[in-house]
This record gives structure tokens, C-alpha cells and sequence, in this order.
């Protein structure tokens, strides 16, 4: 028997509390692709999937799937389509998955500048939730090295623009990235911007410097250097320390050398003893080694 196959190009991510969601491409890599540290869509040119293409994978998932409650739409940064492509998108998400709950996606901050609110709400209305953002960080210095292509006033205003329509979203914070010496301040420019917000999961990734990155250079030239290990434990501390808001944190990726997880504020006290207790007890050059034997993410 031969099975159906649905368009899928290039690399495919989805963040770990996605792993039960149906996958659904309408776009395929990055509309940036000039993050100095990223290599996830490395050699991938973004591409919209013509809407016959979705509507021709949307039939398959309704014979294999037809009970979906929640897609995924994959891609770097499917948010980075227009409005009135979302909308076709969504009513076609309706019209051959009646039982869907919600539908999401991975965004850059720049992808919500030209929707307004009136707009977003209207996407809400018809299920969108859940958007996954990589602000990696709200350092201003650091962001503008890293070539993000906004500033943290941008996090916090198209943000912003999420929290009124009613749009859930959870953001990526990249520890380490401000590098040696910068850790504290990068925890505590995010945090304060953060603190304004309301994100439902705030994930926190520890930066990994691969060869295919143009930051590798960087270190390489003697540039850029990178942050210890330990230094950036205790980044990771100051940063939860200073969250105020009511949130759940999501730090077991492979990239963290200390896992920590839990429910802002109830599980602050019990995460910053994790995190004194992993300062005090691993050596440098033990999670150093670790780091270096990650090969990809």
C-alpha cells in the first residue's frame, strides 16, 4: 500500500510542547536569515506553499486526521504572511478540520508590525492561538549585534498587540547570547521587558555556536567571546529571580547544561535552589564538555 505524503521542505522544527499537534506547511524557511548565531534553516530559501498545495495536504490530514484538534503550521516564520493569507489559510483549516481546536506557528517579532490589532483579533476568531516567538533577548546591545532586526521597544509593543487581541503566545530566551561578562545585564533588560507582558511559556535555551553560523566566525577571530558555563547558570538566575509575572518556564532543552521547569511564582524558590545547588556543585570544564559534545539541536 502506498501512503499519501505531505508536502514538507527543507528542515522541519516544532517547539517540544507541539509534539502531539498535526503539522501542516504553509511556509518553509526563513524570511530573515541573518541571525549571526542561527543555523537552524541554514540552506533552505523561504517559500510559501501555494494555497492548492495546503488545500492538497489539508484532504490527507482529513482521511488520516480527521479529529485534529490543533495544527501546527511549520516554518521559521509562518507568521510572516499577510493577513489575508492567514485568513485563507484559517478558513480552510476550518472548512477540512471541523474538530480543530487552535491552530499556531512559529513568528518573528517583525511579522505582527503590519497586522493590526482589529486584524489579530479577527485571526483569534478563528482559532489562531499559541504562537511560538523567538525575541531570544531584550538586550538592546545584543540584538543589535546578533542582527535580529528590532529592538526590545519592538518586543514589547507588537507584543503588546498579542495580549489585546487575546492571542496566547510563548517566547524563546537564548541564554548566553550577550557573551562573556554580559550575562546579568542580558537577564535583566529581558526580564524587565518580559514583566510587562504576558507570555503563557517563556523557553529558555542556552546559545550553542556552530560552525555553520557566522558567529562561529566571530569566536574563531577572537571577536566575540562566549560565555562560561557557570556564568551562564547564574544568568539564568538572575533572569527567573527578576520575573514578576505569573508564567511557566520551559528550560529542559538539550542545550541547557541544568534542566529547570516549573510554574512562575510557585516554583521560583525551588528553581533558583536547583540552580545554586548546580553553581556550587559542577565544574566548568564538566559542562563545558557537555556543550561541546552537542552536535545539533
Amino acid at each position: 500500500m502506498i501512503y499519501p505524503q505531505l508536502h514538507f521542505t527543507g528542515q522541519v522544527w516544532r517547539p517540544p510542547y507541539e509534539a502531539n499537534s498535526q503539522l501542516l506547511q504553509v511556509t518553509s524557511g526563513c524570511t530573515w536569515h541573518k541571525c549571526k548565531f542561527c543555523t537552524l534553516y541554514q540552506g533552505t530559501r523561504f517559500r510559501m506553499s501555494p494555497l492548492s498545495e495546503i488545500e492538497t495536504d489539508l484532504k490527507v490530514i482529513r482521511e488520516w486526521q480527521p479529529r485534529a484538534r490543533r495544527v501546527y503550521l511549520t516554518g521559521a516564520n509562518p507568521f510572516a504572511l499577510s493577513y489575508n493569507r492567514l485568513l485563507d489559510v484559517a478558513l480552510m483549516l476550518r472548512k477540512y478540520l471541523p474538530h480543530m481546536v487552535s491552530f499556531g506557528m512559529f513568528a518573528r517579532v517583525t511579522d505582527i508590525v503590519p497586522k493590526s490589532v482589529e486584524e489579530l483579533k479577527n485571526l483569534r476568531h478563528l482559532r489562531l492561538d499559541g504562537i511560538s516567538i523567538g525575541i531570544e533577548t531584550a538586550h538592546n546591545p545584543t540584538l543589535l549585534r546578533m542582527d535580529k532586526g528590532y529592538l526590545a521597544s519592538d518586543i514589547l509593543t507588537q507584543l503588546s498587540k498579542l495580549d489585546e487581541a487575546g492571542i496566547r503566545y510563548n517566547v524563546f530566551y537564548l541564554n548566553g547570547l550577550a557573551g562573556k561578562g554580559n550575562g546579568e545585564a542580558n537577564a535583566t533588560a529581558t526580564a524587565d521587558v518580559l514583566n510587562r507582558l504576558h507570555p503563557c511559556i517563556i523557553n529558555i535555551v542556552s546559545l550553542t555556536v556552530f560552525p555553520e553560523s557566522r558567529l562561529y566566525q566571530e569566536v574563531t577571530d577572537g571577536g566575540y567571546e562566549e560565555e562560561p558555563e557557570i556564568e551562564r547558570l547564574i544568568e539564568t538566575k538572575t533572569f527567573i529571580r527578576q520575573l514578576t509575572i505569573k508564567t511557566n518556564i520551559l528550560g529542559h532543552h538539550i542545550s541547557n547544561t541544568v534542566p529547570v521547569t516549573g510554574a512562575l511564582p510557585v516554583d521560583k524558590a525551588a528553581i533558583l535552589a536547583e540552580l545554586d545547588k548546580a553553581i556550587a556543585s559542577f565544574p566548568e570544564k564538566e559542562l563545558k564538555d557537555y556543550r561541546n559534545s552537542i552536535r545539533h539541536l
